[in-house]
């Protein structure tokens, strides 16, 4: 624990360095950065899918390559154009804000260009819904709130990284970087530290100004980061089980963040569909649990259908046939085996749909996370609109 210590002093020392570092400065090193992400980039997306049992020419390296190193760096042109704008009119271009009829203001962030938010998210959109009593006048003077401060305090923020995609630990740093004015630690995950070395290439001239450092090992090193007194903030993603550890034993000492697990739900509308559509939607929700093997936060986990649909039955067998088409892949996440025994029983097939009664409330499908290639079918009763209320 000696390095870690030597470590966090140097995080300590350059703190106030960081979080006081002009913009334009910002700008420099993010720039130089997405050069240094793109030139390890086939190194990081080849190591990602050779530990994920991916096989070399394989369409699922594509995955690899959308979620790791193109993630990072289209993260980082979202940065530049923000940190530009400040630079420019001393305020965050956020897009204008306007209120929906029950007097909510709402803030359309997604698609906000051509490429690529038209050309892959295509009829895809995403709002920020602010709290109640926010205005439209107030998220303009309220964005990138940490670049109004005049002389900032520096923080120094621990990120466990998580172990699934590999761009979510360098976009959580950058997060806590950016839009906080933090330094950072990152704990590398241990089921995927082999990219550790890698993220040490490409942030190399943020760990040379001393704003970055990186951390390896299992729970006992991320024990001893989370109760370091020169650490501020804690950053997680990964289990409930993990957060409520954390929080149980730092308490109100430390602000802590978390992005955990879900039960993701995917609602399917009644309409009037033709076997063109069912293919369609099919091949959609199939890769909703297949992407990553079924080891995302996101992935799809309850299949909602409406009961005396002509297509409720053909539906799931058709997800089933694009499973059994798909490229096999190994349960690469520690635990995933058990995870999926116990909702599916003794199913051989490391993809199923299992059926689940809507009223067994209590049923673990519907409180815990599956994160294996299991995926849930529940049916509601009701016309369309009954259905879409219950």
């Amino acid at each position: 624990m000696q390095q870690i210590d030597r470590d966090l002093q140097t995080l300590d020392a350059s703190k106030d360095a960081w979080a006081r570092l002009p913009v334009e400065h910002k700008i420099d090193m993010l720039q130089a950065l997405r050069r240094s992400v793109h030139a390890v980039a086939a190194d990081w997306a080849t190591a990602a899918s050779r530990a994920k049992g991916i096989a070399a020419g394989s369409p699922l390296e594509g995955e690899e390559w959308i979620t790791g190193p193109w993630g990072v760096l289209h993260g980082l042109t979202c940065y530049l154009r923000t940190l530009r704008g400040i630079a420019a009119h001393g305020v965050s271009p956020v897009p204008r804000a306007h209120r929906r009829p029950d007097g909510r203001t709402v803030v359309n962030v997604f698609p906000r260009s051509i490429i690529p938010d038209y050309v892959l998210g295509s009829g895809v959109r995403a709002e920020v819904w602010m709290q109640p009593g926010v205005t439209p006048e107030d998220v303009p003077r309220d964005a990138a709130s940490f670049y109004r401060q005049n002389q900032p305090a520096g923080r120094v923020t621990l990120v466990l990284g998580a172990g699934n995609i590999a761009s979510i630990a360098p976009l959580d740093v950058l997060y806590k970087m950016i839009a906080d004015g933090s330094v950072c630690m990152l704990k590398m995950n241990p089921v995927n530290e082999y990219l550790g070395p890698i993220l040490e290439r490409a942030f190399a001239s943020f760990v040379d100004a001393g704003f970055l450092r990186f951390a390896y090992g299992g729970a006992d090193v991320g024990s001893y980061l989370c109760a370091h007194d020169l650490v501020t903030d804690i950053h997680i993603t990964g289990s409930e089980v993990t957060h409520n550890a954390i929080v149980a034993g730092i308490g109100a000492r430390k602000r802590i963040t978390s992005e955990l697990g879900n039960v993701s739900p995917t609602i399917v509308v009644p309409g009037p569909w033709n076997d063109e559509d069912l293919r369609y939607q099919a091949l959609h929700i199939a890769t909703q649990k297949a992407h990553n093997a079924g080891f995302n936060c996101i992935a799809a986990q309850v299949l909602v259908l409406p009961k005396g649909w002509e297509y409720t039955e053909k539906l799931p067998q058709a997800i089933l046939e694009v499973f059994e088409q798909m490229e096999q892949r190994p349960e690469y996440y520690p635990g995933a085996s058990q995870r999926r025994t116990a909702l599916a029983g003794d199913h051989t097939a490391l993809r199923t749909i299992v059926r689940v009664d809507a009223a067994d409330i209590e049923n673990q499908a519907f409180t815990t996370e599956t994160f294996s290639g299991v995926l849930v079918c529940v049916e509601l009763d009701g016309d369309t609109e009954t259905y879409l209320r219950q």
